[in-house]
């Protein structure tokens, strides 16, 4: 896959004009992990990031409050609770559609998602995808340090979503996106309801429905580096009704 042309590291910061690519990165008690992300984001002049918090309890917002003192390519949307994944997301899109990004992404804080793969996801972008997934379930994607009882719910969740929803992508619950500006704008996103991992779906779903084309570029998916995991039997019973509910088209 050709990359795409982010840039190369510059030794200053380029004008906020250039970056037309918005990284969306939704945290509650990530402050191990976020001070050493956004460096990493911002190696790429065309990036910048907005940080959505939940008043996480560590001190997450304060750490990213102080980075955007520094620097105008960082931007923090804080919250007064914890709100959901979904309507964190939701919440950034609007923010970075609002402050004229071209390309939105999203991802998460923890290094699950490496930052490498960004020219990948958009490269596809540029080359005409509305929508591009990382993917950890095509050739050249995977997963390491998981158990088995995590990739049996992974897989068998896409599988079960695909099948109900005639998905024709293999990681709908993938979270590493890119979203040309085009799709935010047309999606009626106050009809999104979902708000744990069910709403990866939920937006793959309506953007396929919508007529916009998807496309999935290989990731390697590590488990997180430090922290512990947002996933919860609750997040769990809200993907397996979610899915039905937009089966029969009542969500």
């Amino acid at each position: 896959m050709i990359a795409a042309t982010l840039g190369p590291t510059p030794a200053v910061a380029p004008p906020a004009a250039v970056a037309d690519c918005t990284v969306v990165v939704p945290t509650y008690n990530e402050a191990e992990n976020i001070g050493q992300l956004i460096p990493r984001l911002l190696a790429y002049p065309r990036i910048r990031v907005l940080v959505v918090d939940d008043a996480s309890p560590d001190g997450t917002g304060a750490t990213v409050a102080e980075l955007a003192r520094a620097e105008p390519r960082v931007g923090l949307l804080a919250r007064p609770g914890k709100l959901g994944l979904g309507t964190a997301y939701l919440a950034g899109f609007r923010r970075a559609l609002a402050e004229g990004a071209q390309f939105i992404f999203e991802m998460d804080a923890d290094f699950s998602h490496d930052p490498r793969y960004l020219p990948d996801l958009l490269a596809a972008a540029e080359a005409g995808a509305d929508l591009v997934i990382g993917s950890r379930y095509v050739p050249g994607g995977g997963t390491t340090d998981w158990g088995l009882l995590r990739r049996l719910i992974s897989r068998g969740g896409n599988l079960y979503a695909g099948l109900l929803l005639g998905l024709p992508v293999a990681d709908a619950t993938g979270g590493f996106r890119c979203y040309r500006r085009r799709v935010l704008e047309e999606l009626d996103l106050d009809r999104v309801r979902s708000n744990g991992y069910a709403f990866q779906i939920e937006m793959a779903y309506r953007t396929l429905r919508a007529g916009f084309r998807v496309t999935e570029v290989p990731i390697i998916f590590p488990d997180r580096r430090v922290g512990k995991s947002k996933m919860s039997r609750r997040i769990v019973a809200e993907a397996l009704i979610n899915v039905w509910k937009l089966r029969f088209g009542v969500l």
